[in-house]
């Protein structure tokens, strides 16, 4: 007598989401340096693609409540992270510690992009203490 056996193949799958959840995302928001778009939010995080024109910085700057990784997508970026001064390119990085005077500047010919992993338990735009600025906006 034969016996068949049967086999059966099972599958792990995740469920999928059937809406993305939209609402801590922003739109771009346009500076004197350049622009900013969130991509994401979520608790204790925010991710931005951070654009800047050529020949301008960020103000000289630094928040209390949140620390910043910064990824180069695209261009040359000068890093000043407190004492430390760095020239960074495509694919390179560098972490800014909380509490910590910190700017951001292109000093190249095409735009610098860069990808901005915020962490913190406050991310406000209002979390920002400058110490020097091009465009006026000191004590802000």
């Amino acid at each position: 007598m034969a016996q068949t056996q049967e086999t059966t193949t099972k599958t792990n799958t995740l469920p999928l989401p059937t809406t993305i959840n939209n609402r801590s995302v922003a739109a771009t928001e346009l500076r004197p340096w350049g622009s900013f778009t969130v991509l994401e939010e979520g608790r204790g995080y925010k991710i931005k693609r951070i654009e800047v024109k050529p020949g301008h910085r960020l103000s000289l700057q630094m928040h209390h409540h949140r620390s910043e990784h910064w990824i180069v997508v695209s261009g040359t970026a000068r890093v000043v992270c407190g004492e430390a001064e760095i020239l960074l390119g495509n694919n390179q990085s560098t972490y800014v510690p909380q509490c910590t005077a910190h700017r951001l500047e292109n000093p190249g010919v095409i735009p610098l992009v860069l990808i901005e992993v915020q962490n913190g338990e406050y991310l406000g735009e209002d979390d920002i203490i400058r110490y020097q600025d091009d465009y006026a906006r000191t004590g802000k």
